[in-house]
């Protein structure tokens, strides 16, 4: 799940050193979008900038990538270093736009970063993106960024193989890349030719008329046609030209912001809102299957490169991933915690009294506050109940009495840095990693207690399994309530988040063990068999049979098995899991419905085929991603 952002400045450098006082302010701005986003990835950050006016003979793309530990930091610094010696050395050249433009790197006007969040392969740094296809004449030069994953790369590698092309390596940021390059090749070819057949006969002269005339729309048509998946893909042609392209689903986010000064694209609207200070309403969401496309002259409009299908926008954005900060985020957070608090106040009986609510640091606070509203509007009505009931014998020491229970919301879970571990023995260490969180003493009446503790999702349980409930377990509640504001998470994900193999699942897993608890271990076979079966034919025909192993059972009996798996023989406390159902997500988060992670409903074909080889591969102990 990573992050973009895009920068276009629309006036001259020193228009900026005159009004804000700076020539950086593009670096500036770029620094705070990426800043405003390290949620979306921390394993590396790269960025690069193009100068519209080189001349011949200088340097016109700039690009620097760093996986280091802190690679926002590590990257700027970077930038940075050679305008300190600058300042120390000879300080006036700060002021000097045309040295600067001519004689430093990062001192163009158009600027594209990239925050890396590693779902395969490597940290290394040609993993990092932006992506480089150079060449000598300005307008076949690419840079491309983007938040994807492809389900079909091995069908795209087979085409640039028939091109005749020598990939150097099968990745779908390797294939984008060259699929993208050789359409630029192309639509290069077709300019050239037109004007060469025009009459035209000076070279430089026919380069210009290109950089005036490409079409960047049809160059992404042409590329895009036959992509599976989910991405916001950007991209920069030497010439200036830039785009940012949506998939038709919708499946990753993608902003965009213009005035008189710039044009901004990043993968979340907050960050675009706060690194220029701008309205909600003035961040305008990027259309499925178009591109915003940003013309060299700095001229932007938003066009259809596919057409696009039903919007099935990714919900785990708005669950987990994207800041809390967006104002619609907040909110639909909000909702999903309101949202599942009736399954919790129905498992306390709706005893507020002896209720602890609290939540997993540190993504689950918003929906935390949801449920305690919920919590506070239901023991409201309680009130009123309990007032009437008293008729008119009710006395102020009743009213007060009543009035005075508030539900308890409390600071129990507390994560602390991460613990090193250099004890290889399995009891020692993870007696060690169940120490990774600590909690709040005093605030549990011992035995007489229900713990609630919200989280964001569940998606494997091990911390929950081999930390949280061991170390909140100490505070000797009657019972814990582990709380999901995401439903079961069943099916793998395909299109940029790092859920990808069936086995890790603690949903899979504890449906898998109530087969065989129930004598269906035939349904296993039986769904391996179907898998098979599918191997080989077109994508568009593939259906998901995974569905089959969830299908003997309800959701609350897959979530006590799920209890049963996480709980470890000395857990004092009854432990319980309740999950939001995937109505009450839909609810929450009514613009977002792509919910293939929980339903097993894909948005692409591919998605399809992957679920059912991630089933291979679990059936076989192949302990790799499907796609």
């Amino acid at each position: 799940m990573c992050g973009i952002a895009f920068i276009r400045l629309k006036k001259p450098i020193d228009y900026f050193l005159e009004k804000y006082g700076t020539p950086f302010y593009g670096i500036n701005k770029l620094y705070l979008l990426l800043e405003k986003q390290h949620n979306r990835g921390q394993d590396g950050v790269g960025v690069a900038n193009i100068k519209l006016n080189a001349l011949p003979g200088k340097r016109y793309i700039s690009r620097y990538r760093s996986i280091s530990r802190k690679p926002i930091q590590d990257t700027f610094e970077y930038i940075n270093k050679r305008f300190k010696a600058l300042e120390e050395n000879s300080p006036h050249l700060l002021k000097d736009v045309n040295y600067l433009v001519n004689n430093e790197a990062f001192m163009g006007e158009v600027f594209l970063g990239h925050l890396r969040y590693g779902t395969y392969g490597k940290n290394s740094i040609e993993s990092c993106h932006p992506f480089l296809r150079q060449n000598s004449w300005r307008t076949r030069n690419l840079v491309v960024a983007g938040n994807f994953n492809l389900t079909n790369v091995d069908e795209l590698f087979d085409f640039m193989v028939s091109l005749g092309q020598h990939p150097k390596e099968k990745a779908d940021t390797v294939t984008v890349l060259e699929k993208i390059g050789h359409f630029l090749d192309v639509e290069n070819q077709r300019l050239f030719d037109h004007f060469k057949a025009q009459g035209y006969n000076d070279n430089r002269e026919i380069s210009a008329l290109i950089s005036k005339n490409l079409d960047t729309q049809k160059i992404l048509q042409q590329a895009s046609g036959d992509w599976d998946g989910g991405y916001l893909m950007t991209g920069m042609f030497g010439n200036g030209d830039a785009f940012i392209f949506r998939d038709p689903n919708g499946i990753r986010p993608g902003y965009w912001y213009e005035d008189d000064e710039v044009v901004v694209a990043a993968s979340e609207r907050a960050a675009i809102q706060t690194a220029f200070n701008v309205y909600f309403e003035e961040v305008k969401e990027l259309k499925p299957g178009h591109a915003l496309l940003v013309n060299r002259k700095g001229e932007a409009e938003e066009k259809e490169i596919i057409p696009a299908q039903e919007k099935l926008a990714c919900s785990f954005e708005r669950i987990y991933f994207s800041r809390g900060s967006d104002q619609e985020i907040y909110q639909e957070r909000l909702q999903l915690g309101r949202n599942v608090s009736k399954k919790v106040f129905e498992a306390v009986n709706y005893d507020f009294e002896n209720t602890v609510f609290s939540y997993i640091p540190n993504t689950a606070e918003v929906s935390f506050f949801g449920m305690t509203k919920a919590a506070h509007a239901a023991l409201s009505l309680q009130k009123l109940e309990k007032i009437r009931a008293l008729g008119n014998a009710v006395t102020d020491e009743d009213i007060e009495a009543i009035m005075s229970v508030v539900p308890r919301a409390e600071k129990i879970a507390i994560k602390d840095a991460k613990l090193r571990t250099f004890i290889t023995q399995d009891d020692s260490r993870d007696d060690l990693v169940a120490h990774v969180y600590d909690v709040t003493y005093g605030v549990i009446n011992d035995e007489k207690d229900t713990l609630v503790l919200i989280d964001d999702s569940i998606v494997r349980g091990t911390t929950l399994r081999q930390s949280i409930l061991r170390i909140v377990d100490r505070l000797n509640p009657k019972k814990i309530i582990i709380v999901s504001s995401a439903p079961q998470i069943r099916y793998p994900d395909c299109y940029g988040i790092d859920m990808a193999k069936l086995g890790d699942f603690v949903a899979f897993r504890a449906a898998i063990a109530l087969l065989k608890d129930n004598n269906k271990e035939h349904v296993i076979n039986d769904v391996y068999k179907a898998c098979l079966n599918q191997i080989n034919i077109p994508r568009e025909n593939i259906v998901n049979h995974v569905k089959r192993i969830y299908e003997p059972f309800t959701d609350e009996e897959i979530s006590t098995k799920i209890a049963e798996l996480l709980q470890l023989g000395n857990i004092k406390a009854e432990v319980q899991i309740i999950y939001q159902s995937i109505e009450g997500l839909k609810d929450a988060c009514p613009n977002n419905k792509g919910d293939w992670y929980f339903s097993g409903n894909y948005p692409t074909a591919g998605g399809n085929k992957v679920v059912n080889k991630a089933f291979i591969n679990y059936m076989e102990g192949i302990n790799e991603r499907a796609y």
